[in-house]
């Protein structure tokens, strides 16, 4: 079992600055993609961004520039700084983590989510 906890969200003005965390925890070997994704009221759930064990990002085009995933590998965890807020990134955020257990089983895990809202 692996639990993914995000925290971070909250009430923004456009402009400003949130950042999100996701602590990982159980049964866990090795952590391998980590990512962000978001879902707004009435839309599918879609890419923010995503970073490999190696340290490599991807970024959807909406917003690159504005945001930046990193990841702490001793700590296992992995964050979203958001600059530049727009009222268009009001969403429930979700952490996703794939990796494998200590008996090597691989896993793709989610959070409960968490909400951004970011007014105008």
């Amino acid at each position: 079992q692996v639990q993914l906890v995000e925290s971070g969200g909250g009430l923004e003005q456009a402009g400003g600055s949130l950042r999100l965390s996701c602590a990982n925890s159980g049964n866990i070997f090795r952590l391998n993609v980590m990512g962000w994704y978001r879902q707004a009221p009435g839309k599918q759930r879609e890419l923010v961004a995503v970073i490999t064990s190696d340290g490599s990002t991807n970024y959807a085009d909406s917003v690159k520039g504005r945001f930046t995933i990193s990841r702490d590998n001793a700590k296992n965890m992995v964050y979203l700084q958001m600059n530049s807020l727009k009222p268009e990134d009001t969403a429930v955020y979700y952490c996703n983590v794939q990796g494998r257990t200590s008996s090597l089983r691989r896993f793709d895990s989610w959070g409960q989510g968490t909400q951004v809202t970011v007014s105008s």
